[in-house]
């Protein structure tokens, strides 16, 4: 039964191009549900989204979020998201191209936000996630990080955390690591 329906596509295909039309590529249910959720994005004003591979490409796409308030005010900070076919069973993988001085995201761009790991849940969706990312620079959790050394300056030392955050914000060192200018 199974070949039979590989067959059929398969005339299909070659109807279609000896027609001279480009085959048709079947979408997951992945693609489906991203490109609803892509359609359906509210994002906030401080963000946007962008297509590095095209429109074709709905699976791989940035978030640039600029905060307007907050420790990361005047900051640009980029964000690639992978979404796996699978998707809405399994959460898109989000890193952060900027690298940041912050308790939730390490150095090498991994982000420690709850609905990305245990808390992921198929009715969540793109715009949940970006929502998450946003409120990461508002109210940074020093209680869940990554960076513990950044959690810890801020859990103990707030005024401190924010002039690490404005050093590394303007390009230059906070202890041994260097951050680019993004602001």
């Amino acid at each position: 039964m199974l070949n039979l329906i590989k067959i059929k596509d398969k005339r299909k295909e070659q109807a279609a191009s000896a027609a001279g039309k480009a085959p048709v590529k079947k979408q997951s249910a992945g693609e489906l549900r991203l490109h609803k959720d892509i359609s359906e994005l509210n994002l906030p004003k401080s963000t946007s989204i962008s297509f590095p591979n095209g429109k074709d490409d709905l699976m791989n796409f940035e978030i640039i979020v600029r905060p307007d308030e907050g420790y990361y005010l005047g900051g640009t900070f980029v964000f690639t998201f992978q979404v796996s076919p699978s998707y809405p069973h399994e959460p898109p993988k989000v890193k952060c191209k900027t690298k940041v001085y912050h308790p939730n995201i390490d150095l090498e761009g991994n982000v420690c936000l709850n609905i990305l790991r245990e808390d992921w849940k198929p009715v969540l969706n793109i715009n949940t996630v970006i929502y998450g990312l946003n409120l990461l620079f508002t109210q940074p959790n020093d209680e869940d990080p990554l960076n513990h050394e950044a959690a810890a300056v801020l859990r103990d030392n707030p005024k401190l955390f924010e002039a690490n955050v404005k050093r590394a914000m303007a390009g230059g060192y906070v202890g041994q690591h260097y951050f680019p200018r993004c602001a």
